[in-house]
């Protein structure tokens, strides 16, 4: 769709945003010193959240353009190694998408050596259980790029990536992937992650361009149906990347208020990185220290690779409350191409101190994934799949839809119902009679899954052929009125989403 520019206009690439890559120029020499900012290491604010009401808290406005949709738009991402422990519940997520991140340095270990074998049977495994494989294409750091690694991460041993030295080399082996894994149905790749944290690029934004330019051709010329997808801002970028539109298209109260509502768990987790900003004054200052220009310098070069067509599909990750939604979907209205797909490889909920209140967190995973798949993305992978305790000490800072073991969590099951409904199903938003959600339908029938945008509670009358109750839960033919407060519902009936809500008063 077209992007809202200031004044009405919608030219080429965004005057604004080629304006903001110059600006960030002088500072990113600043920025590639920073910290990362990646959405690793999150933490509650201990303050209340702040109040998000109106249309605005909602389903509301345009949805994004879809590209050709996953059968099932609800899907999740999990430790290939523990496959056995999640079959049974992943047959649930069937026509779901996933990932596979993938390293250049990991595959061929020695020159001329390459070893397919581990994604192999991956793939293999992901087409069996009928969800489709999109694979992260990184490079690592070793003999192909030259260097010594700065950063490891996890028990994989997972390092920076940095550019290869010989970019022809490259190109063969992004050609022999492609080549490789479309028998598989792979039709997307990814380059790199989250290149606005250095300890998942090493390179500049420039390095970066070249890198996915580079790697678009080779993939286009191995298979004429696949699609070039970006790596991915963090979520952290994403939020700050909301504040400056916001303060650039001359809205300073909105863009502290969405700031406040997008970090309202991480503010003054990483010191200056993300500090309490109450006005526009100290939001620009937070927007100008060095990581956060890097954040955004990151996303500008995205963005032009996007208008330039060198991307075909937008990747967004997004771990945060889901007051935080609605700017990040105006974001993304404004500031992607017409006709650009937008898919959610990440969501989850970054939560470092947590409680254990299994229902509170079923219900946000709900209205966080209803909410982008109602503003139209068409992709939304949970990640993890299942915490895995092994993996990082201290407490489970991302949340699992499973137990580590694969037992089912009331997530999970509410993940579950989710898929079911959406499977096969056109997708509409829900934003009236003081309820918000979405709606799936397929044929005559119509799954609302709702909720109510106040703390007081909306009452579905009885009517014949509607069932509903808590999302996860069986919804069997009940009586009486059915209650939708705060928490989400999923009712099921004949007829369109407009015809199931006619009763309200």
């Amino acid at each position: 769709m077209n992007r809202v520019r200031r004044g009405g206009a919608t030219p080429g690439p965004s005057a604004r945003r080629i304006g903001r890559r110059a600006l960030l120029a002088g500072v990113l020499a600043v920025a590639l010193l920073a910290g990362a900012a990646c959405s690793d290491d999150p933490a509650p604010d201990p303050r209340p959240a702040p109040s998000v009401t109106g249309p605005s808290a909602g389903a509301s406005g345009t949805p994004l353009p879809a590209g050709a949709p996953v059968r099932n738009p609800f899907g999740a991402h999990w430790d290939f190694s523990r496959h056995d422990q999640f079959v049974p519940y992943l047959e649930k997520l069937s026509g779901s998408a996933t990932y596979h991140e993938l390293s250049w340095c990991d595959i061929e270990k020695t020159q001329g050596s390459p070893d397919f074998s581990a994604v192999d049977q991956i793939a293999e495994r992901s087409r069996k259980l009928g969800i489709t494989l999109h694979l992260k294409i990184r490079t690592g750091v070793c003999w192909a790029t030259g260097g010594t690694a700065k950063f490891t991460r996890g028990q994989a041993n997972k390092t920076e990536s940095a550019m290869p030295q010989d970019l022809a080399a490259y190109q063969n082996f992004v050609r022999t992937l492609v080549q490789r894994y479309a028998p598989y149905g792979v039709r997307e790749y990814a380059i790199e992650n989250e290149v606005n944290a250095q300890q998942y690029w090493a390179g500049s934004p420039e390095d970066y361009r070249r890198l996915v330019t580079a790697a678009a051709e080779a993939i286009r010329g191995a298979d004429p149906q696949a699609k070039v997808v970006d790596s991915g801002m963090s979520s952290v970028a994403y939020g700050m990347g909301v504040a400056d539109r916001l303060l650039r298209v001359g809205q300073p109260d909105q863009a502290v208020a969405a700031y406040q509502a997008y970090f309202q768990r991480r503010i003054g987790t990483r010191g200056r990185l993300i500090p309490a900003v109450n006005d526009p004054a100290a939001l620009r200052a937070a927007l100008d220290n060095a990581q956060n220009s890097r954040n955004l310098a990151y996303l500008a070069v995205t963005e032009k690779l996007l208008d330039d067509r060198v991307v075909d599909v937008r990747q967004l990750h997004f771990y945060e409350h889901f007051s935080g939604v609605p700017a990040l979907l105006d974001y993304l209205r404004a500031e992607t191409p017409a006709g650009v797909p937008v898919q959610a490889w990440e969501v989850g909920q970054f939560w470092k101190d947590g409680g254990d209140d299994a229902a509170g967190r079923g219900d946000e995973m709900v209205k966080v994934v209803s909410m982008l798949v109602a503003g139209g993305v068409r992709e939304v992978l949970w990640l993890p799949l299942a915490y895995n305790p092994n993996n990082r000490a201290g407490a489970e800072v991302r949340y699992g839809l499973l137990d580590p073991d694969g037992t089912q969590r009331q997530a999970g099951a509410m993940m579950a119902a989710l898929a079911a409904a959406a499977r096969d199903a056109t997708v509409e938003p829900v934003n009236a009679k003081g309820l918000t959600g979405v709606a799936f339908r397929r044929g005559a029938e119509s799954t609302l899954v709702v909720w109510s945008t106040s703390t007081g509670t909306v009452s579905l009358p009885a009517t014949g052929g509607v069932t509903g109750g808590p999302v996860g839960a069986d919804p069997a033919a009940r009586a009486g009125t059915l209650p939708i407060g705060p928490s989400p519902v999923l009712v099921r009936a004949t007829g369109t989403p407009d015809a199931v809500l006619a009763p309200i008063r």
